[in-house]
């Protein structure tokens, strides 16, 4: 049985109970169940259309839920009458609900936990297990963000711009449990790319990709972190790496540059380059500044600090540090890097330790402090 199959196929089942009067939460749960029948039954018994089986398991439960509850008589009146059996509506109600499932009136943390839910087809338990957290955390997690968005309309205009955030926190999460986080973010960025036609959701998609394709280089032995410039290079998938390039000279050629976009562009001029001496950074500091254009981020004034270093020399990455708010996370840790490269070791030493007790992860802490301890045997010498 196709899973990927199952869970392309849920935002469309969702849209049509909706259209028939189910409210949002009621008609997410009653998919959800249609799903797991779908697991039980398809392998032995796979039906010819499988979105109208869907539909119709779905529809069902809907109504079986509803007749339960004395509560919502008046409810059950209007959808006593089951609408025939036969082909399911080919209208895709997808897109609206990415904008649904990424209201702005949701926390980020919940927004994703539906998208992955109604969009992505995924269950309560695969979430929770991606996200590490007990799935009864989770399931109250979905159950508040479903009563949030329950009442709004499907037709209801949505912000493109937080569907995409919403996706790339998705795709930053990584992979945990039995689902790989990282490559559900890149199906539903394949999806949204399908539905909206803008240079911006092909720049994220093409973004991911660049990003994934360095995925098998990025840790070592025991999850150790390996920096960019350490990277096996041999290990980058050169597949990706050429459809996200095509990808992105695709938007950009549309003239309609956006921070995913140029997000994309700098990870394109990585992955062109055989090696961290090779590359173009000048190039890469001018889509920096680019970058920094469109969104004003402290973070991407950071990260342009060590590509002005990279291009014109450690001096000019301190100088153009001196923009950068010292409080920012990763700045002790770009500051050691600058002041290595400058010759000053024993202040790279102390901001080398200094940052890995502000790391905010294990991986991250220990590369910082074997940093620090290289450093300090330099030293000696």
């Amino acid at each position: 049985m196709n899973d990927s199959l199952l869970r392309e196929l849920v935002p469309a089942v969702i849209g049509v109970l909706v259209r028939r009067g189910a409210d949002f939460a009621s008609a997410e749960d009653a998919v959800q169940e249609a799903l797991i029948r779908a697991l039980e039954t398809w392998p032995d018994d796979p039906p010819r259309e499988p979105k109208a089986w869907l539909v119709a398991v779905a529809w069902r439960k809907f109504l079986d839920a509803t007749r339960s509850e004395a509560s919502r008589r008046g409810r059950e009146l209007a959808v006593e009458v089951e609408p025939p059996a036969g082909p399911a509506p080919a209208t895709d109600d997808t897109l609206r609900l990415y904008f649904l499932c990424a209201h702005p009136t949701l926390p980020p943390a919940s927004a994703v936990a539906l998208t992955l839910r109604a969009v992505g087809g995924l269950t309560t338990r695969q979430i929770a297990a991606a996200y590490l957290v007990p799935e009864p955390t989770m399931a109250q997690r979905i159950s508040r963000a479903k009563r949030r968005v329950t009442g709004l309309a499907l037709d209801q205009p949505g912000d493109l711009g937080t569907v995409l955030r919403v996706l790339y926190l998705v795709f930053n999460e990584g992979y945990g449990g039995d689902v790989d986080l990282t490559a559900e973010a890149i199906r539903l960025a394949r999806q949204l790319v399908a539905l909206a036609d803008e240079p911006e959701v092909a720049g994220l998609l093409a973004l991911m990709l660049l990003h994934h394709a360095r995925r098998a280089s990025r840790t070592g032995p025991g999850g150790r972190l390996v920096p960019l410039g350490e990277q096996d290079r041999s290990l980058w998938d050169t597949g990706l790496i050429a459809e996200g390039v095509a990808i992105l000279q695709a938007a950009l050629a549309r003239d309609r540059l956006g921070e995913y976009q140029a997000q994309a562009a700098i990870a394109a001029l990585h992955a062109d380059a055989r090696s961290t001496a090779e590359t173009d950074w000048v190039q890469i500091v001018e889509w920096y500044d680019e970058l920094l254009r469109l969104t004003g981020s402290p973070v991407v004034r950071l990260n342009r600090a060590v590509a002005v270093g990279e291009a014109d020399g450690p001096g000019a990455g301190l100088a153009a540090l001196a923009e950068v708010s010292p409080d920012l996370p990763r700045y002790a840790a770009v500051t050691a890097y600058l002041r290595e490269r400058a010759g000053d070791l024993p202040r790279a030493a102390e901001l080398y330790a200094e940052a890995s007790r502000a790391a905010a992860s294990v991986p991250e802490r220990d590369h910082l402090t074997r940093e620090a301890a290289r450093v300090r045997q330099l030293l000696t010498r």
